[in-house]
């Protein structure tokens, strides 16, 4: 066999290696997920002698409390929706109501498209802020502070209940001290963090409420959890590209087109 022949047979084998290393480059590296922040455990086991590890993220606990509507609630309500949730009180004259007001643009920037009245789009995301006040927050506090900040409550509840839970919650559950240079008092959380939670109600991101450009982020990362798919589940479309099998397929049959027709040249020659 020539030199010519050999270089064509590897290029016929190279071009479907090098179509399905493309795809599965593509497909694994298209978009920059949001991350996982809580780690409950990690689990090894082997396979095919290889160790293999297998995060096991945290997934919040729930919580139950009172909204300015009076309604008694739950975070685990709102399962199957994405969460932004903060901490704030009523009477705080710093940071408070510029996180209020920033959380407002966040929730009318899910307004559905094209209706007059602007009509907030209450199936993506769930807004939600809970005192850390809640001696003083009580639900006519925060039903005055609502119409006051322009509130909406089709998907955004201001929190109230009792204190230790809350407390606990902030820290245990939205580690709201962590991963942060931002000090945050154990006696009094005061804190500017938005915290991101998906639809697994694990924790996917904290962002300062008070930055433009963290703000962004934070929509940027809500629309990338809407799309993002359960890893559990394997795409069936995907799967039948990947799937070796119609590479060697493909392979078998370049092969044999090129040697029938190496043998008719041969032939003829």
């Amino acid at each position: 066999m020539s030199k010519k022949s050999i270089y064509s047979l590897l290029i016929a084998l190279a071009i479907p290696v090098l179509c399905y290393l493309w795809l599965k480059s593509a497909s694994d590296s298209a978009v920059d997920m949001p991350r996982h922040y809580l780690l409950d455990t990690v689990y090894e086991s082997v396979v095919d002698g290889k160790i293999k590890s297998d995060s096991i993220w945290h997934t919040t606990k729930n919580i139950h409390l009172v909204n300015q509507l009076g309604d008694s609630v739950s975070l685990y309500d709102q399962q199957g929706k994405i969460i932004i949730l903060d901490f704030f009180f009523t009477s705080c004259g710093s940071i408070c109501p510029k996180l209020t007001n920033n959380m407002s643009t966040l929730q009318r920037s899910f307004s559905r498209g094209g209706n007059e009245r602007k009509k907030i789009d209450t199936s993506i995301v769930q807004f939600i802020s809970i005192t850390v006040d809640p001696q003083r927050d009580s639900v006519p506090v925060l039903q005055d502070y609502a119409n006051k900040m322009n509130v909406s409550s089709d998907n955004w509840w201001l929190l109230t209940g009792n204190r230790d839970s809350i407390y606990k919650f902030a820290f245990e559950e939205m580690k709201v001290d962590s991963f942060s240079m931002e000090p945050v008092h154990p006696d009094f959380i005061h804190t500017s963090r938005f915290v991101l939670i998906d639809k697994k109600m694990q924790v996917r991101g904290y962002y300062n409420g008070l930055d433009s450009a963290s703000l962004l982020k934070l929509a940027k990362d809500v629309g990338y959890i809407m799309l993002e798919k359960d890893r559990t589940k394997k795409s069936q479309v995907f799967q039948k590209i990947v799937d070796l099998s119609w590479l060697w397929l493909v392979i078998a049959v370049l092969v044999g087109g090129f040697v029938f027709s190496m043998s008719k040249n041969r032939q003829k020659n």
